[in-house]
């Protein structure tokens, strides 16, 4: 076991290989002091015999350190009331952040986790992920992963192109399908009856979108607590059957038959109507013109009678 020298009057130093004048001179100060600097040891220690010795902390766990007591463990940036978040390790005033942290406090964490959104992207793909939190760059969305929209389309909206490239190879993301729309898993049924029912623990949308055919498919959208959108779609979408020719051009030309018909019925009624009331009339001038056909002494007539007196009657 080592035992500290006990030294002579006039020495001093571990070893005793100080001297008492040596330590006081100017000369031997200059060992301690950085450069530029007019500090001994930072003022955080002793010069002795041309080296620093630190001060001790009644803290036993915080310690000066350095060639110049320039550094210590306890006088980092902290977060939470602790140093260096309690992610790191102070060493000379500076945090060295366990994996996964960074920051002069290591307050930042590297792990995604917290920015991943329900279809397994970063954020939704409208921000970045900061410190374990998203910062939104796209401002229609909002939330902890970028996800909620006032204005934006709904549930539905958002996934019918990619439901229907990956049920049926068709619509506006076919040729892009394998790089856009493998964010979820997707499982067909026969029939509506097959979907999944409300009441089920993962929240889930029930929808009813038209394809590019004018057909209307269904499916569900649901996200589980691992953050896992699945998808169940019925195999056969509900097509419109075209229209009947034949009923529509007889309804049209039965159409046109009766409106004519109807046209010539109202004609004939107005023209008997007109002749009854024209008749009318006649007669009430015909009974209007009726004289008194008595004879009027007075009267004589415009007509001269000659007898020729030769005239035999042959």
């Amino acid at each position: 076991m080592f035992l500290p020298c006990r030294c002579n009057e006039g020495r001093i130093g571990r070893l005793c290989e100080c001297s008492t004048d040596e330590v006081n001179s100017e000369d031997m100060d200059a060992y301690c002091r950085r450069e530029n600097s007019t500090e001994i040891c930072s003022n955080n220690g002793e010069c002795i015999c041309g080296q620093c010795v630190c001060k001790k902390r009644e803290n036993t766990n915080e310690v000066y350190s350095g060639k110049y007591c320039e550094c210590d463990n306890f006088n980092c940036d902290r977060s939470n009331g602790l140093i260096c978040g309690g992610n790191g390790i102070c060493k000379c005033r500076v945090c060295e952040c366990f994996p996964n942290f960074t920051g002069s406090a290591c307050d930042c964490s590297l792990d995604t986790t917290p920015c991943m959104a329900s279809n397994g992207q970063i954020c939704n793909g409208r921000g970045t992920c900061e410190c374990g939190t998203c910062n939104c760059t796209d401002p229609k969305f909002q939330g902890p992963t970028c996800e909620m929209c006032q204005t934006c389309l709904g549930v539905c909206a958002e996934h019918k192109d990619c439901v229907q490239c990956r049920a049926f190879e068709k619509g506006e993301k076919k040729d892009t399908c394998s790089q856009e729309c493998m964010h979820f898993n997707m499982t067909l049924v026969e029939s509506r009856d097959k979907l999944p029912q409300p009441g089920q623990p993962d929240p889930l949308s029930h929808c009813k979108e038209k394809d590019v055919d004018d057909c209307w498919f269904y499916f569900t959208y649901s996200v589980n607590s691992n953050g896992e959108a699945n998808v169940h779609v019925v195999e056969t979408p509900e097509c419109p059957s075209g229209p009947d020719i034949i009923p529509i051009v007889a309804g049209v030309v039965a159409g046109i038959v009766l409106i004519g018909l109807a046209l010539l019925l109202i004609w004939k009624l107005l023209m008997i109507i007109h002749d009854r009331r024209e008749f009318a009339k006649f007669e009430k001038e015909k009974m209007n013109a009726k004289w008194d056909t008595g004879e009027n002494p007075i009267y004589k007539s415009a007509v001269t009678t000659v007898v020729n007196p030769k005239y035999e009657g042959k």
